[in-house]
């Protein structure tokens, strides 16, 4: 064995978890994603998915997919930059760049590859990348490749942002980063208090809307839009791969800066671009979006009410007050274990663990979708109150 695989054979925790039956990623689905999908030959109730509108298995969207394969192919066999643009990609930028209340969007491949390619590009070596400690991983990564200087603050303080911003020299480019709806706690940034900071310290902002797209805002704008500081936030970010049922991202900026990203991001210059189906997809979701305002309502009454039940049987649900619900078990080894029991259950469940999480933080992420009905909702909460009991998570 050369030296390489000898140093990577000692990272053996997957083969630990998989020697105690409770490994559980890479589970296979044999059908849509909707509330219930196969596994293994059997239903099971889907809990885990970011598909919060439900979406996914939408006939419309399926046809335009279709329809755009059987026109423009499979694939654009290069970067946007290059061979890969297609009229559809221009008129779902246009789109989504009304949708948000921006005077462009640029579409990228994929999210993660919008913030690697933005937070990295825009600020130069003298200047600040702000960031919120609980910010995605795509983000993390975007300001490890950026030249600037890298600071974050504790996670929706204030104080701490401020203080941040009161060490960085006045006349260097000040970027703020943050989540709108931070994934795995499902709580929300107080976008006015950081919008009102920015402005005080001359600072610009940047908003993940990948969350919070598809749920916030009366045809899901998103969160910016449903807190109205859509024209003091300087860039919003969105993703295809949640609420919109599809696969790649962008960022709606000022035309200044959309010119300057698309000569200048390195993960949008250097990608294939998306895929007609893709595209369309993306499309005919925000259409749907548009017309079916039902959907929002139920996912909104839904989440009230499940939030809700999950405290009554005395589940730590943290700060959240949207459709991604965190149950703390504050426990690696228990972390694994009721997500196994559960999904012997039925149940799909997403565990949150170590190192993504400090071992005393860990969690079992709970996420609605749209389609979910208050039984389904019902079941899954009967069955996490019956395994946290016996495992000690809950004692009421």
């Amino acid at each position: 064995m050369k030296l390489l695989q000898s140093k990577l054979a000692l990272y053996d925790v997957p083969q630990k978890a998989k020697a105690l039956g409770v490994y559980p990623y890479f589970r296979q689905i044999e059908s849509d994603q909707d509330t219930e999908v196969l596994m293994n030959g059997r239903k099971v109730l889907m809990f885990g998915s970011n598909s919060y509108l439900g979406l996914t298995n939408h006939p419309k969207i399926k046809e335009a997919a279709i329809a755009a394969t059987k026109k423009y192919g499979t694939g654009c066999a290069g970067s946007r930059f290059l061979n890969g643009t297609l009229d559809l990609h221009i008129e779902l930028e246009h789109k989504l760049a009304e949708f948000v209340g921006k005077e462009e969007a640029i579409i990228y491949s994929t999210g993660f590859q919008v913030n690697l390619g933005v937070v990295s590009c825009l600020t130069g070596r003298q200047d600040y990348v702000i960031w919120d400690e609980l910010d995605h991983a795509s983000i993390i990564e975007g300001r490890r490749l950026s030249f600037s200087n890298s600071i974050k603050f504790k996670h929706n303080d204030m104080n701490s942002l401020e203080k941040v911003l009161e060490r960085c020299e006045s006349d260097k480019v000040k970027l703020i980063v943050v989540d709108g709806v931070f994934s795995m706690e499902g709580d929300v940034a107080p976008l006015q208090d950081i919008v009102a900071l920015a402005k005080k310290y001359d600072a610009a902002v940047m908003v993940d809307e990948a969350h919070s797209l598809g749920v916030f805002g009366p045809n899901g704008q998103g969160l910016c839009y449903s807190e109205g500081v859509t024209n003091d936030v300087d860039l919003i970010m969105g993703t295809f791969s949640k609420s919109f049922a599809s696969l790649g991202g962008f960022i709606a900026c000022d035309s200044v800066t959309a010119n300057y990203l698309r000569h200048n991001s390195r993960s949008y210059i250097f990608s294939a671009s998306i895929t007609p189906a893709s595209t369309a997809a993306a499309m005919a979701a925000l259409e749907i979006m548009k017309s079916e305002p039902e959907r929002f309502e139920h996912l909104w009454e839904l989440t009230r009410y499940t939030i809700e039940r999950f405290k009554e049987i005395g589940c730590e649900v943290g700060h959240t007050s949207t459709p991604i619900i965190p149950l703390f078990v504050r426990d690696n080894e228990k972390t694994f274990i009721v997500t196994k029991k559960l999904f012997d259950d039925g149940i799909f469940v997403n565990p949150v663990v170590s190192p993504a999480v400090a071992p005393s933080d860990t969690l079992i992420r709970f996420s609605l979708m749209a389609t979910h009905t208050k039984q389904q909702v019902d079941y899954a909460i009967e069955m996490i109150e019956k395994h946290f009991k016996l495992l000690g998570i809950i004692n009421k």
